[in-house]
């Protein structure tokens, strides 16, 4: 088996996936260790497949998945990583501003026992509002959610074991939670090292200050993933059972008053008998939510495998096989 796999996703990237394949090769090269390159041209609109597709028919090392449309970078990792046919896999960013030069680092930390292996941009040359402000904010959230004592979350430079990654689906935006995710179905040791945080040299950023705001949605997500992905009727029959005892508790103390002190409605409020009312009803709505959940998680266990992704051909060594999502 190839000991390691390097997965970058590449999008409108003509002016630097030439000279990225070129440093991931010198790179690699001097590991003296059995590797491969993975680029996934995630529906560019310029030259970039023609490009690596001329450097993979030059290079049986290195493999070149095109998808047929712009799935975004989650997407395209997971489309890497299912091509991928290392022992270790490393996705990085195909914009340069990751550094091959890095990779050695991180292999060294995965030679030590680690399962993963995080890159953290200790210098930042992002800009500070729209950046690195939000980035901070955000990275502080992760830990206390998660658990996990990582200082950057966001960067996609990273290491992985191919037995620690293969079990996690990739979907929405999550490349950014890996290490969480992974955490979430077994045990996993993970460390972080340093690595360059370089201005883009050629091209544009595909990424705004847009980005940064659906990260705390993402947060949402997938702390309610980890809590209760498998077990969502905890979490809607907790609230349903809690608004359905307030509910109960005013309908009670209608009851009574109405009973033992002859105190009507209209002297009680039309308002306090619709709040009873309408908390039951929320609350047997919720635990309904809860009991479908249940039955979407059962389903969805169950049925078929999904990828969040289309593929349109794969250029290099096809034999390999696909990682499996369990």
């Amino acid at each position: 088996m190839i000991e390691i796999s390097v997965v970058a996703p590449l999008y409108n990237e003509a002016r630097s996936v030439a000279a990225l394949y070129s440093r991931l090769k010198k790179v690699l090269d001097g590991l003296g260790r059995s590797y491969e390159i993975v680029f996934v041209d995630d529906g560019s609109r310029d030259d970039t497949y023609k490009i690596a597709h001329s450097l993979a028919m030059k290079d049986p090392l290195l493999k070149l998945v095109k998808l047929r449309s712009n799935f975004g970078q989650t997407a395209g990792i997971a489309a890497g990583i299912d091509h991928a046919s290392g022992k270790i896999i490393i996705p990085m960013d195909g914009d340069l501003q990751h550094a091959p030069e890095d990779i050695p680092n991180f292999i060294i930390k995965i030679d030590e026992g680690y399962d993963i292996v995080s890159g953290w941009r200790k210098k930042r040359v992002d800009g500070l509002i729209l950046r690195r402000v939000p980035s901070m904010i955000a990275n502080r959230l992760m830990r206390i959610l998660s658990g996990i004592d990582l200082h950057d979350f966001g960067t996609t430079f990273k290491a992985y074991r191919r037995e620690v990654i293969a079990p996690v689906r990739l979907y929405g935006q999550f490349h950014r939670f890996i290490p969480v995710l992974c955490r979430g179905v077994m045990k996993v040791k993970i460390c972080e090292i340093p690595i360059q945080n370089i201005v883009r040299p050629t091209g544009e950023s595909n990424y705004g200050i847009s980005r940064s705001f659906t990260v705390f949605f993402d947060l949402i997500r997938l702390k309610f993933l980890l809590s209760f992905y498998s077990r969502p009727l905890q979490l809607f029959g907790s609230i349903g059972a809690s608004l359905f005892g307030v509910g109960s508790a005013v309908m009670i103390y209608i009851l009574i008053q109405r009973l033992w002190f002859g105190t009507t409605l209209a002297t009680i409020g039309s308002s306090v008998f619709l709040l009873g009312v309408s908390c039951i009803l929320a609350g047997l709505q919720f635990f309904c939510f809860g009991l479908l959940a249940e039955l979407m998680v059962k389903l969805y266990h169950d049925g078929h495998k999904v990828r969040p992704y289309v593929l349109e051909s794969i250029v290099g060594n096809c034999s390999d096989p696909i990682l499996k999502w369990s």
